[in-house]
């Protein structure tokens, strides 16, 4: 996926990253911290392959001080698909509010007895 927003939606997809994302709108954390609730699930590099994803979509950063390995929120990517969902669902919202206005006129004719 060469597209910023399909790695967005695709990172976000999963349960997993929507957790650790959630998790790091509180604050920085690192890599142990951000495992740490899915260990009982799933092995230490399956965790590491979900933060891979939230990297390279651009959704995370990790930073290296020593051992720590600190993750942060990138806000960035977000933004920019809640920008896009926000112009497409304008125009969704247009487009049904036609069609109720349609469909009032068509419910008002047949209740009155006509078709």
């Amino acid at each position: 996926m060469k597209d910023p927003l399909s790695r967005t939606f695709a990172a976000l997809a999963d349960p997993t990253r929507r957790a650790m994302l959630a998790r790091l709108s509180e604050g920085e954390a690192n890599v142990s911290d951000l495992a740490e609730p899915f260990l009982k699930d799933m092995s230490l590099p399956a965790v590491t392959k979900h933060l891979k994803v939230l990297e390279a979509a651009g959704l995370i950063t990790k930073g290296r001080k020593a051992q720590w390995r600190p993750c942060q929120l990138n806000g960035e990517p977000l933004r920019e698909a809640v920008d896009w969902m926000e112009e497409h669902r304008v125009a969704w919202e247009a487009q049904l509010d036609r069609l109720g206005a349609y469909l009032k006129t068509k419910t008002k004719g047949t209740r009155h007895g006509r078709k």
